[in-house]
C-alpha cells in the first residue's frame, strides 16, 4: 500500500474522485458491466504513461520497471486485501476444489 500523506491523499482525492466519476458514468452508458474493466484499463494506462512523459519524457527501461512494478504491486496488494478473503468467504461458503485438498495432503506427506 503506498502510505502517502494526508495532505497528499487529500489533494490527489479530488482528481481521482472526478475521474471515478467520469468512468461510472461512461460505463453506465455502455451496455453491460464489462465496460467498466476496459475504461479503468485505459484511464491507469494513460494516467502512467502520462505521469512518466510529463515528469522524465523519453520511455527508457527503468521506467518500464517502474510501471510494470507499480502496476503488479497494485495488483498483488489488491488481491492480498481484497481477493483472497473474498475467495476465503466464497470458499467456506460453497466448499472448495477436492483436488486441492488432495494435493495439499501429499504434499504433508513430502514434507
Amino acid at each position: 500500500m503506498p502510505y502517502i500523506a494526508a495532505p497528499q491523499r487529500t489533494e490527489l482525492d479530488v482528481y481521482i474522485n472526478q475521474l471515478a466519476e467520469g468512468i461510472v458514468r461512461l460505463a453506465q452508458a455502455q451496455q453491460g458491466d464489462g465496460a467498466v474493466a476496459g475504461l479503468l484499463n485505459y484511464a491507469c494506462t494513460r494516467l502512467a504513461l502520462k505521469v512518466v512523459r510529463q515528469r522524465f519524457g523519453p520511455m527508457r527501461y527503468w521506467l518500464i520497471a517502474l510501471i510494470t512494478g507499480t502496476f503488479k504491486n497494485i495488483a498483488d496488494e489488491f488481491y492480498r486485501r481484497i481477493g483472497e478473503p473474498y475467495e476465503n468467504q466464497q470458499m467456506a461458503r460453497n466448499g472448495d476444489v477436492d483436488l486441492y485438498e488432495e494435493y495439499l495432503k501429499e504434499m504433508e506427506k513430502m514434507a
